[in-house]
């Protein structure tokens, strides 16, 4: 007996997606609620699973456009399993061909011909950026003491900045591509960003000497105690969630006329993917301690990573994040992701001069930037929440209620 295989409803509003892939083969036996092939609308990728175990025959060619409910597939429910083929656990099942998109390739011997053992060899966090990636070391040259392929060097690696391999002979051909739905939904998004708002961006610099003082002296203490690390990203969206209660308009929309004033704070986490940018929600991080800021985006990260967000994950922050300093981004200024009126973007870290009790020292300093809708924003709330941003980001202990902890002792 075949049955048919049909597109289900992936969300409200979506009426079409692409096969994106065919994760079996036409022909190839599939276990019962197995993953077949990945669809992707135009807010998120979705897996297809099997109704039935079976053989599988394919319908429809990878790249199609197909409407909700069109049979793509069929499978025969009568052909027998092939010999040694095992139910596999309905953990495994879910997660296992997505999963080999992103797991680190075989570990090869690239060891140089040296005599420094630093040469070409990956820092441990640098390591780990690599075997999440699948990326040879062997195909990056390190540019850090002695040769040591550094965090940097990965993941400018991953972002497909460097590209050693020998030049090939020049070229004159093209080829073409064509947009997936997700990505023809972040155009147009951004386009509508640009044309629909007052955009403007401020400007100024974090002096992160105070942040590195506390990871370097509480990381491992941290990530003992609570299951996670700590990083950059919960400071910065703790400050932004004090501040933006501070400054409410900064976490508002406009709905025709009259302005939306949020209560709550549902950041927006810009994550770059395999499939383009994802901007998963973090709920009511105005209630949220460090930990649970770093369990969440390090959870969505994940899910990100491995195309498994779902569409409430994607819809309905009040204000964005965007990071583009783990790129090597030095200044930018982001687009407003609507119909929010304001979006934080962070840069790399780079040691400058800066005057501390008239002496110049070199102090480690991150540019951040603040786009903002004029329409509904003003230039002193803007400047005054992006300077609240900065106030608690270089006294973290300001962040723990909200005041300095001397006001609050002297009842200021």
């Amino acid at each position: 007996m075949a049955i048919e295989l049909k597109i289900p409803s992936v969300g409200e509003s979506v009426t079409q997606v692409t096969i994106a892939t065919w994760l079996k083969e036409d022909g190839e036996y599939v276990e019962m609620d197995e993953a077949v092939a990945e669809l992707e609308s135009d807010k998120a990728t979705v897996e297809l699973n099997a109704e039935k175990s079976g053989v599988l025959k394919i319908l429809v060619e990878e790249g199609e456009d197909v409407e909700i409910g069109a049979v793509v597939a069929s499978i025969d429910t009568d052909a027998p399993a092939p010999e040694g083929k095992t139910e596999p656990a309905p953990s495994e099942t879910k997660s296992e061909t997505p999963v080999a998109k992103v797991e680190a390739k075989p570990k090869e011997d690239t060891t140089p011909a040296t005599k420094n053992y630093a040469t070409g060899s990956p820092s441990p966090s640098a390591s780990k950026i690599l075997a999440e990636k699948g990326i040879n070391p062997a195909n990056i040259v390190g540019t850090g003491k002695d040769g040591r392929i550094t965090k940097y060097d990965a993941m400018m690696a991953e972002a497909g900045a460097f590209d050693y391999a020998t030049p090939s002979e020049p070229s004159r051909e093209q080829h073409r591509e064509k947009m997936s739905n997700l990505r023809k939904t972040v155009a147009r998004r951004l386009v509508a960003a640009k044309n629909e708002t007052a955009m403007l961006t401020t400007f100024n610099e974090v002096n992160m000497q105070p942040i590195f003082d506390i990871r370097s002296k509480n990381k491992e203490k941290f990530k003992e105690t609570h299951g996670v690390g700590l990083g950059f990203m919960s400071f910065f969206t703790r400050a932004c969630a004090l501040s933006l209660q501070k400054f409410p308009k900064v976490n508002a929309y406009l709905d025709g006329e009259e302005m939306v004033i949020n209560d709550f704070v549902d950041i927006s986490i810009a994550v770059s993917s395999p499939k383009g940018l994802m901007v998963p929600v973090m709920r009511n991080v105005e209630s949220m301690t460090m930990w649970e800021i770093e369990a969440e985006v390090k959870r969505l990260a994940l899910k990100a990573r491995d195309a498994k967000l779902t569409i409430p994950e994607m819809t309905g922050g009040t204000f964005t994040i965007t990071n583009g300093g783990v790129f090597g981004s030095m200044l930018s200024t982001p687009i407003i992701n609507p119909p929010q009126s304001a979006i934080l973007g962070m840069h790399n870290i780079v040691e400058r001069p800066i005057v501390e009790n008239g002496q110049i020292v070199a102090r480690p300093i991150m540019f951040v930037a603040l786009s903002y809708d004029h329409r509904i924003i003003d230039g002193k709330e803007s400047v005054g929440f992006l300077v609240s941003v900065k106030n608690y980001l270089e006294n973290p202990e300001t962040m723990l209620m909200g005041k300095d902890p001397m006001d609050v002792l002297l009842g200021f």
